[in-house]
């Protein structure tokens, strides 16, 4: 970051189930999420968003159509639609964008079993009839697609992520 300019943060508040993207004072966007179902939690396998500091470590999806669906981090060649749905009823549907999260906090969430980057925590897009603005991720944080589009787009790796009560 150059000297004078101020640092772009994400911070997400799981009570509010709001993402803001912030520049100092200006918030640059403000959206509704959905986190973990399950509450708050670090520990892997326990489908719990974590909280604390994180960084995105990767930006995946750039520049493909709205509705991609993704397995595994890879366009699969599909675009989400109520048929394949139907198809596939209980596969966890990640969208158009994804920002793979890292922890920072080593211990809280990095490294062993909290750490956030190997439990594949995200910030990613959702079909339209997923519920935003209350907890029902496996974990990760779930917006919607012109959201995820938006954000993506203004962010960069290595963007700071403050996931807090």
């Amino acid at each position: 970051m150059s000297p004078g300019k101020t640092e772009e943060i994400i911070e997400i508040a799981l009570a509010a189930q709001r993402l803001r993207l912030r520049r100092g004072d200006r918030v640059l966007l403000d959206a509704p999420v959905s986190t973990a179902a399950k509450g708050a939690g670090e520990v892997a396998d326990s489908e719990r968003t974590p909280r604390g500091w994180h960084v995105i470590c990767e930006k995946i999806g750039e520049g493909l159509p709205v509705n991609t669906v993704f397995v595994g981090r890879r366009p699969t060649g599909e675009i989400y639609a109520p048929a394949l749905r139907s198809r596939h009823p209980g596969r966890d549907w990640i969208l158009s964008r994804i920002l793979w999260l890292s922890g920072t906090e080593s211990g809280k969430n990095q490294n062993g079993n909290v750490d956030s980057r190997g439990r594949y925590i995200y910030i990613h897009g959702c079909p339209v009839d997923v519920s935003i603005g209350a907890p029902g991720s496996h974990g990760c944080v779930r917006m919607r697609n012109e959201h995820i589009l938006e954000l993506f787009n203004r962010v960069s790796v290595g963007t700071r992520v403050h996931i807090y009560e």
